[in-house]
């Protein structure tokens, strides 16, 4: 599949449909807790290729491959640093055969998450080292067959800016979405709206923009309003998770129903995202019930945060317009003025 019908799938269709968790699957199959789901694409193989092809049954537009931690910081968690073009290029491998087996397009995109580490200033982490990090694995990935690259879980504007400068020397289409689970606002402090701003002023264009992961279905719809708000024009990605994680019998499991999930692709459609996904806690079955859900949606108005949270679950004060985390720095520069005086 040439690497250009990513952009044709944009230009022909209303939206594209992106797979589900690789975790949480992972998981189910056998994978500890503290092992690198990467190695799997030379030990594991079969699992990997079940992964994909279960999302790909269930109408996945888009698969992500295994590699969300796959460059050598997070590798070298486990002595495998030396490795990156090795499992990268394997699990680019992998998905691109199972993308290939069917009679319809499926785009294999190449997922790269945070190094783990925190870049400069703040910490240790050179810009330059981030480019160099991110620049070995896009390569790996576009050498096993990628047709774009998905940079994801992003949560700092120094990550996100060597992330980008790094995957660009690929030369694929860049997709790059960010986790809001602070509050609304990402880990270090960005919120929908400034990353939306911030992708529009980076020298190296996105083909699409937005939000994975996050703190539950209703929260990820309601980022989307906040990133389609400051960018309308952009083409705009919502990969939520499945409801909310509790610990259940000694497992994590995730609330949300198909039927849930089903309502979120039609929300985060009417809210504006293009490309449309579920992340942890989402399997095949969430995924299907969504294809059929927006295969059979005619589109509605643009939802208010009200009818988000009536029909998925509570949102943060800051999808409310009340910024919490402003406002009690504010407080405290006022009182901090008033003890000056």
């Amino acid at each position: 599949m040439a690497q250009a019908d990513f952009q044709a799938l944009l230009n022909d269709r209303p939206w594209l449909l992106a797979d589900g968790a690789t975790g949480t699957t992972f998981f189910a199959m056998g994978l500890m807790s503290g092992d690198a789901p990467e190695l799997w694409n030379v030990d594991n193989i079969d699992n990997v290729k079940a992964l994909h092809n279960g999302f790909i049954e269930a109408g996945a537009d888009i698969i992500l491959t295994n590699s969300f931690g796959g460059t050598a910081y997070r590798l070298k968690l486990h002595n495998a640093q030396t490795r990156v073009g090795e499992l990268n290029s394997a699990a680019a491998r992998i998905a691109r055969e199972c993308a290939d087996a069917v009679d319809r397009p499926v785009i294999v995109a190449g997922s790269m998450g945070p190094t783990g580490e925190i870049f400069a200033p703040v910490g240790t982490l050179s810009h330059e080292d981030g480019v160099a990090a991110f620049r070995e694995q896009a390569l790996a990935l576009k050498d096993g067959g990628a047709d774009v690259l998905w940079l994801e879980t992003i949560s700092s504007e120094e990550e996100l800016r060597a992330a980008v400068e790094g995957a660009s020397a690929a030369g694929l289409p860049i997709v790059s979405t960010m986790s809001f689970d602070t509050n609304g606002r990402t880990m270090m402090g960005i919120t929908p709206a400034a990353f939306g701003l911030l992708t529009a002023a980076l020298p190296q264009q996105l083909t699409a923009i937005g939000a994975n992961c996050g703190t539950g279905a209703s929260e990820l719809v309601a980022t989307v309003l906040g990133i389609t708000e400051a960018r309308p024009e952009a083409i705009v990605v919502a990969k939520g998770n499945c409801g909310i994680p509790a610990y259940v019998d000694g497992h994590i499991h995730y609330s949300g129903t198909p039927e849930l999930m089903a309502d979120y692709a039609r929300l985060a459609l009417d809210a504006g995202a293009r490309i449309i996904g579920g992340c942890c806690g989402t399997g095949p079955d969430h995924l299907k019930a969504m294809r059929e859900s927006l295969e059979t949606y005619e589109g509605g108005p643009r939802p208010s945060v009200e009818v988000i949270e009536a029909r998925l679950g509570e949102v943060s004060a800051l999808a409310h317009g009340h910024d919490v985390a402003a406002e009690a720095a504010a407080a405290g520069g006022r009182r901090s003025r008033r003890r000056r005086g």
